[in-house]
């Protein structure tokens, strides 16, 4: 019809534009398991595959450590409405991960729905774009949340968007129910299906981690497994070609 919108303009519920509301979640156990190791050592036994990238940095308080199941969220870019309704999804202790493609164009969220977020009880946001209103989530004290930057420039209120379907987050596919490890060093990814295998081996693999770092500290190591390396391929005692 003259005037009337064009039929490109309309949103179509489906693939791109959709909400799951529930989904698996790993136990509360094994979720709580995974507060007593660092991302490193999480990133070694996921054979260094599923960290974030290093523009996904924690914004808020330097001490914040951030575990938890995944809410995904997909936005459009410069687009938020999907971040507020993941609120209405989330359950208390989960973390939302927001997929922005990357977009630098502007913040996914501010002051004002991290602390909504955290009257719903959610544990924290990781977004590959950027936040806004920094001195206020700072000002929470209580609340992380990891994004690739900030700025003052605030999104729209539209759609489309997706919430529990699978988001690109960091150069790493999420799943929701996989399990959000964060800190100072960065964000990586458990995933759901391998979480309780993993959290056992991390807890039989950290404790001689602790006492050969022990070890270090006093001055008592060895490097002779570089030699022995080097030798491998031809290059014993310092041998250069």
């Amino acid at each position: 019809m003259a005037g009337g919108k064009p039929k490109s303009a309309e949103m179509f519920p489906g693939p791109g534009f959709r909400i799951r509301n529930d989904i698996e979640r790993p136990s509360p156990e094994t979720v709580a398991a995974f507060r007593a190791f660092d991302t490193p050592d999480v990133s070694d036994l996921l054979n260094r595959l599923y960290t974030m990238s290093t523009r996904i940095q924690l914004l808020s308080d330097p001490a914040h450590k951030l575990v938890g199941p995944a809410i995904t969220v997909k936005v459009y870019p410069g687009d938020n409405l999907m971040v507020h309704k993941a609120l209405d999804v989330a359950q208390p202790g989960d973390v939302v991960v927001v997929d922005s493609s990357s977009s630098m164009m502007t913040a996914v969220l501010g002051d004002l729905v991290s602390m909504k977020a955290r009257h719903r009880g959610v544990a924290g946001f990781v977004v590959d774009g950027l936040i806004r209103d920094l001195p206020g989530i700072r000002a929470m004290g209580d609340f992380p949340v990891f994004a690739a930057g900030v700025t003052p420039i605030g999104p729209l209120h539209r759609g489309p968007g997706e919430i529990n379907h699978d988001a690109s987050v960091g150069g790493v596919v999420v799943h929701a129910g996989d399990i959000i490890v964060g800190d100072l060093n960065g964000v990586v990814v458990v995933p759901r299906d391998a979480a309780d295998d993993l959290a056992g081996r991390l807890a039989d693999t950290v404790g001689g981690l602790a006492e050969y770092t022990a070890a270090v500290a006093r001055g008592e190591f060895s490097n002779d497994w570089v030699d022995n390396l080097l030798a491998e391929h031809g290059l014993g005692n310092g041998t250069t070609s």
